[in-house]
């Protein structure tokens, strides 16, 4: 069975010098890509390195955590933007409203989404987005700036029925990482309504382990344990949810469908 972990920080201090075990136990455990958001400008240095070093492997995206957005946020956009104007990046992301650490920069978060949501637009590639205790607040933005060049993934959906269905009708897929797994879950009740079509599997490695792993680091090779859950809870093989939501996740990475 192949599989695609289609969010996680492999690039993070955490995982410092371990690279190569990362990559080579989740090769072992059937992940064949592992796309990588960007956090800040400080994190693209060591993002790209790990492109660099497994091609093929771990693929880029580019775009400002909603935490790390300040009063100064165009600066790194500005930043950000000459990237996107070199090079081919995999995504726009992550990118969206975290009102869970701090509400001081709403205002700021929306105005750095609408800027992510245009580049996504102007490039054709995907937008990742953060909407941890905002999916009404990141759901009104997207509604707002939403035409048929827009699609991407909401990343660690934790959304009502009524929300996906939304995220859905706008283009957009259901990221399903380690909290499928925690009893106190919405996503137990919920997938077995929204179905498996429009989902994709993701880690947000180091954080959000799944079960027995939760509370420790987080990486890519736990996407097996991930897609058990699912396919438990959708009482369907396996093997099924491997084959769509890699399939689903080749189609947003790559709508041409051309083999990256």
């Amino acid at each position: 069975m192949r599989f695609i972990d289609t969010h996680a920080h492999i690039y993070s201090p955490k995982f410092e010098g371990e690279s190569k075990k990362i990559v080579r136990d989740a090769l072992e455990e059937g992940v064949e890509k592992i796309y990588m958001p960007n956090i800040n400008t400080a994190s693209i240095p060591g993002m790209l390195d790990l492109e660099q070093m497994y091609p093929g492997v771990c693929f880029p995206m580019m775009g400002l955590h909603p935490c790390d957005v300040t009063p100064d946020f165009m600066k790194d956009l500005y930043d950000m933007e000459q990237w996107i104007g070199r090079r081919q990046f995999y995504g726009i992301g992550e990118s969206g409203i975290d009102l869970y650490w701090d509400k001081t920069y709403l205002n700021e978060q929306k105005e750095s989404l609408i800027v992510h949501a245009q580049w996504a637009k102007e490039k054709g590639w995907p937008l990742i987005l953060h909407c941890r205790e905002s999916m009404e607040e990141t759901l009104e933005v997207i509604e707002s700036v939403s035409d048929a060049s827009l699609f991407g993934i909401f990343h660690c959906f934790s959304g009502t029925l009524e929300q996906a269905l939304r995220a859905i009708e706008l283009g957009f897929y259901l990221g399903i990482g380690g909290t499928v797994t925690y009893k106190n879950s919405g996503l137990r009740e919920l997938l077995p309504r929204v179905g498996l079509t429009r989902l994709v599997l993701e880690t947000d490695s180091p954080y959000l382990s799944p079960v027995p792993y939760r509370g420790k680091r987080n990486t890519p090779s736990n996407i097996p344990i991930i897609a058990r859950e699912v396919a438990a809870l959708l009482t369907t093989e396996l093997a099924l949810v491997a084959e769509v939501t890699t399939k689903n996740a080749t189609l947003i990475f790559n709508p041409q469908k051309d083999e990256l």
